[in-house]
């Protein structure tokens, strides 16, 4: 009875659980890009929340409360479809989140040259520049260990995420009500978007990435005290919360900067240096691009080391090469991060290469959105499997409706995922992006080369390869004793 009370003090709440999953999507990095459409960016934002986020929350969560083990996607597809997809599942999990890396840094850079000289925004030289100290800076701090990188992650989401996201949608309220002139229109024929030219919604694909990495949060879903109701409970607050800051955010954008003068790594403090020159405050324009700054800071310290973690963690079955596997005296995985972060800094220069800022921006996004999206079919698919293969497992959290409704939902996240990855090929109409063949050349190229290194390394691996920790002795047969 004891034990009982005692694990039921340490159950989750509802708002906490949303709290823990909103923290692991919220990001400003994507306001500018959906800010191009105006008002009809609240239909997308809405469409991808049905059709992509709640799948991936539902599905996410029985999978992690049927198999709670460390392993996440790992383990999930591994036991649906065998050891090498299940690698191939976890790699796509990390170098997504390498190739997201300079985009979100270029996201800071943009704040930054706020600070000192708003043109450096559009200086390609001054983003690779800001990408590779700020990144090789946080990597140094994560050799240290999470507990320095979990306090540079929590002021860094209160201090640079929540606090401007709310910021400017008070200062967007204001701007809108106290009638000063709106770039958009509030009408119900704006609200619903041109869907005739795709080269018209390509950025509403890079919502579906916005909403990304709840596959994450889902471990938490066995924490609550009734998972079957509770969960769900919290998947809903998270998703108002996060359509609130989204939504509102991306609309007060577009009432101040004309959409053909947004910016797609500077578009937000576009909008905070005119809400601030309007109402005479300009001093603020450098704080609030410290604290932007502090917030990317924050968000990186979270993802440099997690995903590196989880492709440690297949190296216990010999999957990677023995140089991949080494760690220093904090447990942190030293050569994947340092190969991390040379892939990072070679991706960077693509700054270089674009016409301008905001096209190496979506380049990268494309290809960032692409490569997660494939693991995310890997995802769907596999909770289809293990309905029919593994039904006899305990799920705490199980989508309700039967294998029909997880063939509904499913099937629908995986369309949504196939959908964007299609999307992504389709250079955006608002943007100048030079030749079309060196932008689809360099989409394909990335995910063949990206996404095909994992099959290539699990084909060539060899049994040297698993550590020797991993391998268990054969034990000696006991002689038996000769009786006279």
């Amino acid at each position: 009875m004891t034990e009982k009370k005692i694990s039921t003090k340490h159950k989750l709440g509802v708002f906490i659980l949303a709290m823990l999953t909103f923290s692991v999507i919220a990001s400003l990095r994507g306001l500018p890009s959906m800010a191009e459409y105006g008002f009809s960016s609240t239909f997308y934002y809405l469409l991808i929340a049905i059709v992509f986020f709640i799948p991936v929350s539902l599905i996410s969560a029985e999978l992690a409360t049927g198999w709670p083990k460390k392993g996440g996607v790992y383990l999930w597809v591994n036991e649906a479809f065998g050891q090498r997809w299940g690698f191939f599942a976890i790699w796509l999990q990390w170098i997504q989140n390498v190739v997201w890396y300079p985009t979100v840094l270029a996201f800071a850079a943009g704040a930054l040259a706020f600070v000192f000289n708003p043109s450096l925004a559009t200086n390609p030289l001054f983003m690779v520049g800001v990408i590779l100290v700020v990144y090789w800076g946080a990597t140094l701090a994560a050799f240290r260990g999470m507990k320095v990188s979990g306090i540079i992650t929590t002021v860094g989401t209160i201090a640079g995420t929540i606090l401007p996201g709310l910021v400017i949608i008070l200062l967007g309220a204001l701007w809108v009500f106290s009638g000063q002139q709106i770039q958009i229109d509030f009408t119900w024929e704006s609200f619903i978007p041109d869907m005739t030219e795709l080269s018209n919604v390509v950025f509403a694909a890079s919502i579906l990435l916005f909403f990304a990495g709840m596959e994450v949060s889902a471990v938490h879903a066995k924490e609550v005290k009734n998972p079957q109701r509770d969960y769900p409970k919290a998947i809903l607050v998270a998703v108002v919360l996060t359509l609130f800051i989204f939504i509102l955010g991306t609309l007060a954008i577009a009432a101040v900067v004309p959409q053909g003068e947004i910016s797609l790594v500077a578009g937000i403090m576009q909008a905070f240096t005119q809400f601030f020159d309007a109402y005479s405050i300009g001093w603020m324009i450098p704080i609030i691009g410290v604290l932007i700054v502090f917030g990317v800071v924050g968000q990186v310290s979270a993802w440099i080391v997690g995903p590196s973690k989880g492709l440690l963690a297949t190296a216990t079955e010999g999957t990677l090469p023995p140089f991949f596997q080494k760690t220093n005296k904090n447990g942190v995985a030293t050569h994947v991060m340092i190969v991390q972060g040379l892939i990072v800094s070679a991706l960077a220069f693509i700054f270089v290469v674009m016409p301008d800022v905001s096209s190496s921006f979506w380049i990268l996004t494309a290809l960032t959105a692409q490569l997660y999206l494939i693991m995310y079919v890997f995802l769907f698919a596999t909770a289809i499997k293990l309905r029919y293969s593994q039904p006899n497992v305990k799920r705490p959290y199980k989508l309700p409706g039967g294998n029909l409704g997880m063939w509904i939902i499913a099937g629908i996240g995986a369309l949504a995922c196939v959908a964007g990855i299609g999307l992504g090929f389709i250079p955006p109409a608002q943007l100048e992006i030079g030749s079309g063949l060196f932008y689809d050349g360099f989409l394909i190229t990335g995910i063949i080369v990206l996404g095909g290194t994992p099959l290539l390394i699990y084909q060539l691996r060899k049994p040297d390869w698993m550590p020797k920790a991993a391998k268990k002795p054969v034990p000696k047969k006991k002689k038996k004793k000769k009786v006279k």
